[in-house]
């Protein structure tokens, strides 16, 4: 009886000493992040976004992350860009930038970013900054210091260089050419004795015109005509000009990237090159 009394005296004595050691001791308390969980802080920025340019499976997991992250979509167009956000489940407000928009107007998308929002820029479909408005967003965002990323992916003239076959360590990218044969006769002539391959867009009903006036200026090339590119009726038709199809080989429907390929020298002509540089 005594052996427990005594136990139990040393009990009682440690706990008050660890009662006092508890007190005495700074409080511990587990750290708290400023973040909610699973939250990642998100810096101001402008990211261009390349989407899919016909089939919405090439749409890659950080594109997809990109725009459901982004506070605003600055867009070409409303209807085409909602449709998109309809296929990822996410609605986000939009800002138009078309070929009608102005610096005015680009420079207060920036004042949102700047005033802490994020903003994904989309084109219609492809990579922006390539034949829209992207490329000034993205220059007026650097002037101003404003952080710029890109997320590479579909690219129409990119995709029909792959389709064409044709040998592209250096290609010229030349968009839509002007609307009337002067024009496009005038840009054509650059790249005459040009081995750059040269990739361009047309409307289905202005293509063989195109093709008309680039035999003319360049003569005897080969081309592809890309047709749809990534969709189910994607057509891909290649020939040597002045040869020109008709409706029947390739319908004058959809979206069109011609891919001419570069001028390629005889053997004759490159010795006489070699024989002009010794």
């Amino acid at each position: 009886m005594a052996k427990s009394k005594g136990r139990l005296r040393q009990d009682r004595s440690r706990t008050r000493q660890a009662a006092e050691g508890r007190r005495g001791a700074p409080e511990s308390r587990p750290a708290q992040s400023s973040l909610s969980p699973g939250s990642e802080e998100v810096t101001p920025k402008l990211t261009l976004v390349a989407t899919p340019i016909g089939n919405l499976g090439d749409i890659s997991p950080r594109s997809r992350l990109a725009l459901i992250e982004a506070d605003i979509w600055v867009v070409e167009d409303t209807r085409i860009s909602s449709k998109l956000g309809h296929v990822l489940e996410v609605k986000k407000p939009m800002r138009v930038a078309n070929d009608h928009t102005d610096d005015y107007k680009l420079n207060q998308i920036l004042d949102e970013i700047e005033a802490g929002r994020t903003a994904a820029v989309l084109t219609d479909g492809g990579a922006p900054g390539v034949s829209d408005p992207g490329s000034r967003l993205a220059d007026l965002a650097h002037e101003r210091g404003i952080e710029v990323d890109a997320i590479p992916g579909p690219s129409a003239p990119i995709t029909a260089i792959m389709l064409s076959g044709y040998y592209a360590q250096r290609f010229a990218f030349l968009g839509f050419l002007g609307r009337t044969k002067g024009a496009m006769r005038k840009e054509l002539a650059q790249y005459v004795d040009s081995p750059y391959t040269l990739v361009l867009f047309e409307s289905p009903h202005r293509f063989r015109n195109l093709l008309e006036v680039t035999a003319e200026v360049l003569g005897f090339r080969r081309y592809a005509i890309c047709r749809e590119i990534t969709k189910l009726n994607q057509q891909v038709f290649r020939s040597t000009l002045p040869i020109i199809p008709n409706e029947d080989e390739v319908p004058g429907k959809g979206e069109f990237t011609i891919v001419v390929e570069g001028h390629r020298r005889s053997p004759q002509d490159a010795e006489h090159a070699k024989l002009d540089f010794e």
